[in-house]
């Protein structure tokens, strides 16, 4: 016996069939539409066909990734440049001094201040920059040294039964173990010992501390804060090591020979107790700078009271304090400011001495800068800074 389908499971299956084909690809005028007109008409329009919808959005997925990714990177590059320029601005930058992290703890080798560094000076070029103060620093000469400075200035004090000069601003500040044997003399003997090794190769004593330039000259300004007559016997005496080596500049039958290291008076200084030798000497004075000025047009020297006396033979700087001689500058240097730098700049000059302004702004910074920038294209000789890092990182 046959069997015969059921009207509605043939329409059942044809409804299925045509259901199917609308979800299907479907060539627009092909040939399927003609064996199959009862199938329902597609609009070209709405044959979406779901695997280019699916590349279409993993397209937009990787397209709007790349952007946010770019845009994070920027983000971070700006970040990074605001955060220097602010490091930059506010003086954040990395302190130079942190190979000096572990002076003075126990272990180290530095308890009695007789640890030095090596290798700290290789790639340092010097700057005319002089550390005022400079016991103040995190280590003393070696901070300044580090930062490129060729001067530094040690406050020295002298008390009744004692024959150490103890290094400080005042008495609060001194102690027994900071001295000018030990934060200065010490320290720079043990230097050029290393910059001037006895080896077969090397068998001399005339290089400086600073590789990049071994005949810079270690400027060491010594300010007596006690009587000068009794304490200066003491500074020539505690000299010895580095003079008995041949390491101290001096004036010898008139002439000055530049050695490593360079000594020079002031504070309360004796004039005429560092001069009583007058064939040989190894140290040598700050003078007066206010005392040179001579007019900066005339052709001729102009007559001064007694600065005359004052010359590279028994001097080496000649000093004053910058708000004393100068004054306050704010917007700018006025003409009678820059004539008074530069008639004292020649007069110093004329005398074979370097100028050196002390008690230059410090704040604000710009100005500071701009009085530092208008010294040196006068002619001044070295900055007297108190910002090592601040002076390193100019062009002078």
């Amino acid at each position: 016996m046959g069997s015969t389908a059921h009207p509605r499971s043939k329409l059942s299956l044809s409804n299925l069939w045509n259901r199917q084909r609308s979800h299907n690809y479907v060539p627009v005028g092909g040939s399927e539409e003609n064996e199959n007109p009862t199938a329902e008409r597609i609009d070209p329009a709405d044959k979406i066909v779901p695997t280019a919808r699916k590349g279409r959005r993993w397209q937009g997925y990787l397209t709007s990734g790349s952007i946010w990714g770019l845009t994070i990177l920027a983000s971070i590059l700006l970040i990074s440049l605001l955060l220097s320029i602010a490091k930059s601005l506010w003086g954040l930058d990395d302190d130079p001094d942190k190979i000096f992290g572990h002076w003075g703890k126990p272990g180290t080798g530095t308890e009695g201040l007789a640890w030095y560094p090596t290798d700290f000076l290789r790639d340092v070029v010097p700057i005319r920059c002089h550390s005022h103060n400079d016991y103040w620093r995190k280590v003393p000469l070696f901070s300044a040294l580090h930062a490129g400075c060729i001067g530094v200035e040690a406050d020295v004090w002298l008390f009744d039964d004692d024959s150490e000069l103890y290094v400080g601003h005042d008495e609060a500040a001194l102690t027994p173990n900071r001295t000018f044997t030990s934060l200065y003399v010490n320290p720079l003997v043990e230097l050029l010992n290393r910059t001037n090794p006895q080896t077969e190769f090397y068998n001399d004593t005339r290089r400086g501390v600073f590789d990049y330039d071994p005949e810079q000259t270690v400027i060491l300004l010594v300010d007596l804060k006690t009587d000068g007559a009794k304490t200066w016997p003491y500074v020539l005496e505690q000299l010895e090591p580095l003079r008995s080596r041949g390491w101290l500049t001096s004036f010898d039958n008139g002439v000055v020979h530049q050695r490593q290291v360079t000594v020079v008076g002031t504070g309360n200084t004796p004039f005429d107790l560092l001069t009583e030798n007058a064939t040989y000497r190894d140290a040598f004075f700050d003078a007066p700078l206010k005392d040179m000025w001579e007019d900066p047009d005339a052709s001729s020297p102009t007559p001064t009271n007694e600065a005359h006396i004052y010359n590279d033979a028994n001097s080496f700087y000649a000093s004053t304090s910058f708000a004393d001689a100068i004054g306050i500058v704010l917007g700018g240097f006025s003409e009678k400011q820059l004539r008074t730098i530069r008639g004292q700049i020649k007069g110093a000059h004329r005398r074979g001495l370097k100028v050196r302004y002390w008690d230059t702004p410090s704040w604000p910074v710009g100005i500071r800068n701009k009085v530092w920038h208008t010294l040196m294209e006068e002619g001044a000789d070295i900055l007297n800074v108190d910002d090592l890092r601040g002076a390193s990182k100019l062009e002078w």
